[in-house]
């Protein structure tokens, strides 16, 4: 067998638990009611912010449609970012508390995290149960709701990393009218994180050609509606496009297991936790960059996929694929800076002295690029 023929072969399979995928402006009030019958949920534990729960009606309206189907048990919003573990171990004693048998969860990453970080707690407490089940509704694009990992913070600051086949949301509802009250910040930096998604899934291992199509696709949505959403933060079918790339950013199938997909991320989970930096915000400080390190050290077959992005941006070739690849990261750059989300390192107190230990620790022992990791970080300054 060629060495061609083997580059397009491989499997595929969807996602052991995601059965369905519900997605339009009101959207919720149907699909809400219509998962609860197919996943045999009879008392939710609704799972959330503290901000979404006190300042906006998202949580309300999710919890009136809960009591018309007399499947309301209870609301924890003890969950702050990057999902402390305190908060965790809250969350599985109100599930408790609240005899629930399924959650609902609605946010950002965090809620949609810590439920299954709950859900992974319970079920190491009664191995022997089923597993319980959750039904997401994201409010941001950080596209959590489509992994089957999760990840908290313990009790001295570190990131933990919880993965198993079942931890995926059974259902996921995508209802733009939902995101409305999403602060601007919160809501543009998560869809640079899922820009982050599309584009590490280009060089991710192990990813299907047809996944790959989707992240071309995502890229392209991404840098066309994220400036338009900037400019029109009430435009609900721009929003709903918005979180339809979020969902391309990060299809789910279950022979990639969850971790970090690239440098970017890996860079990115050591600064959030340690440094208590929005996750979005980490892609918007590191993905550009990573980029064009990629430009100069990937594989010929990594630069590459990099450089066809230019095809789907509609943007001419500079005549090499490292010059392509480089320029899509001067064209994410861009596009942070447009959409009014540029920072650095010392605007958010991240130590320099601490540039070493953070590539190290992104890198995992991987040491032959340590030094350019250095100098990327340092240029972040």
């Amino acid at each position: 067998m060629s060495s061609e023929s083997t580059k397009i072969s491989g499997s595929y399979a969807y996602s052991e638990t995601l059965s369905g995928v519900h997605y339009g402006p009101g959207s919720v009030k149907t699909a809400l009611p219509t998962l609860l019958k197919q996943i045999g949920g009879k008392k939710a534990l609704v799972v959330t912010g503290k901000s979404l729960f006190n300042k906006t009606d998202v949580v309300k309206t999710v919890e009136s449609i809960l009591r018309a189907e007399n499947a309301f048990g209870a609301t924890f919003y003890d969950i702050g970012e990057h999902s402390p573990i305190a908060g965790i171990r809250a969350g599985v004693q109100a599930f408790k508390d609240a005899g629930a048998d399924i959650i609902v969860s609605v946010g950002g990453g965090s809620p949609i995290d810590a439920s299954k970080a709950i859900i992974f707690h319970l079920k190491q407490e009664k191995p022997e149960s089923p597993t319980y089940r959750q039904i997401a509704i994201p409010t941001t694009l950080s596209a959590a709701e489509y992994t089957i990992g999760a990840g908290y913070t313990n009790e001295v600051g570190q990131k933990v990393a919880l993965t198993a086949p079942d931890l995926g949301p059974t259902g996921i509802i995508l209802d733009a009218e939902l995101t409305l009250p999403t602060p601007e910040r919160l809501w543009l930096s998560t869809g640079i994180r899922a820009l982050d998604h599309a584009v590490e899934t280009l060089y991710r291992p192990h990813v299907v050609p047809p996944v790959k199509a989707l992240a071309y696709q995502a890229i392209r949505d991404l840098f066309e509606y994220l400036p338009k959403s900037k400019a029109n933060a009430q435009d609900v079918l721009v929003r709903q496009s918005l979180q339809l790339a979020s969902w391309m950013s990060m299809w789910p199938f279950k022979s990639v297991s969850y971790s970090p997909l690239g440098l970017s991320h890996a860079l990115g989970h050591r600064l959030g936790a340690s440094y208590g930096i929005p996750h979005g915000i980490t892609s918007c400080l590191t993905l550009a960059s990573v980029v064009r390190l990629k430009s100069n050290i990937a594989s010929e077959e990594d630069k590459k996929a990099l450089s066809t992005a230019l095809i789907y941006l509609q943007q001419p070739s500079t005549g090499s694929i490292e010059g392509d690849a480089a320029k899509l990261g001067d064209l994410i750059e861009d596009l942070v800076t447009r959409l009014g989300l540029k920072s650095n390192l010392s605007d958010l107190a991240v130590p320099r002295e601490h540039l070493p230990k953070i590539a190290e620790l992104a890198l995992g022992g991987q040491t032959e690029i340590h030094g350019n990791v250095v100098k990327l970080l340092e240029t972040l300054y």
